[in-house]
């Protein structure tokens, strides 16, 4: 990260701002563990419905695991995750999904045997409202061109937006999205971070862990940065230029 200076677009700010919707993930004294190693250390935050939140930090500092914690995907927990006002501290993972949680890890997940069709078809619905095969193929017009290619053929960018469609269309309606634009080229990130915009605009909520400062700052209503598996500071999208240098302590390299 060299620039940590926010670049507004047209966008601006004005996507930001609180917003009075109902809570969609409420987490309280969170701790996390891979086997004797403590992870995160007390997390509290809240995402309300509709709203973009980000998830700030350096590498290491324990975002990508909050993710996977909400996702019962560590060896341990122990604190209140509340999703969609359900406690989920002692649920299974695929149990979680079912409450309308979408995850895109890292790593993408992409079959590679299947084609970019195939690969939408597969997921079960956890929900009823999910977005049907044309209306992903409006969104992602790429994926349309490229709809009987083998996942193995795909771009790394065309490959994030299929592991992002592919969460649409099972109907889940709160997105937990890991470094999606990492290593993709800037009319890429450009797409992806217009296709976020109208997700929210469709009511959907985003927890997103991003490295790309400039990508996030337009979009994000309110970022949450990380240090050392604790959260240390929170900054609302009408925050941010006062704040600016704070956030480069934090993040700055």
């Amino acid at each position: 990260m060299t620039s940590l200076k926010p670049h507004f677009d047209q966008q601006g700010v004005a996507t930001g701002g609180r917003k009075s919707h109902r809570e969609k993930i409420r987490i309280s004294d969170l701790h996390a563990f891979y086997g004797e190693s403590h992870i995160l250390h007390g997390i509290d935050l809240r995402v309300q419905q509709g709203e973009l939140v980000t998830l700030l930090g350096r590498n290491g500092s324990g975002r990508s695991t909050t993710l996977r914690a909400i996702m019962n995907m560590v060896g341990r927990r122990s604190g209140s995750i509340v999703v969609n006002g359900t406690e989920t501290i002692g649920l299974p993972p695929h149990r979680i999904a079912h409450l309308g949680l979408g995850y895109c890890p890292e790593e993408r997940g992409i079959f590679s045997s299947l084609n970019v069709e195939e690969n939408l078809l597969l997921p079960p619905q956890v929900r009823s409202d999910g977005m049907s095969v044309e209306e992903l193929y409006e969104m992602f017009p790429n994926l349309h061109e490229r709809r009987y290619s083998q996942g193995t053929r795909l771009s790394g960018g065309e490959q994030q937006m299929l592991a992002l469609a592919r969460i649409l269309r099972t109907g889940a309606n709160i997105l937990l999205l890991d470094e999606i634009t990492e290593g993709l080229a800037p009319v890429i990130v450009q797409k992806l971070g217009e296709v976020l915009v109208r997700l929210k605009q469709r009511g959907l909520t985003i927890l997103l862990v991003e490295q790309n400062f400039r990508f996030a700052a337009p979009i994000a209503d309110r970022h949450y940065v990380m240090e050392h598996g604790h959260i240390v500071e929170e900054v609302a999208a009408n925050e941010l230029e006062a704040k600016t240098e704070l956030l480069n302590t934090y993040l700055g390299v």
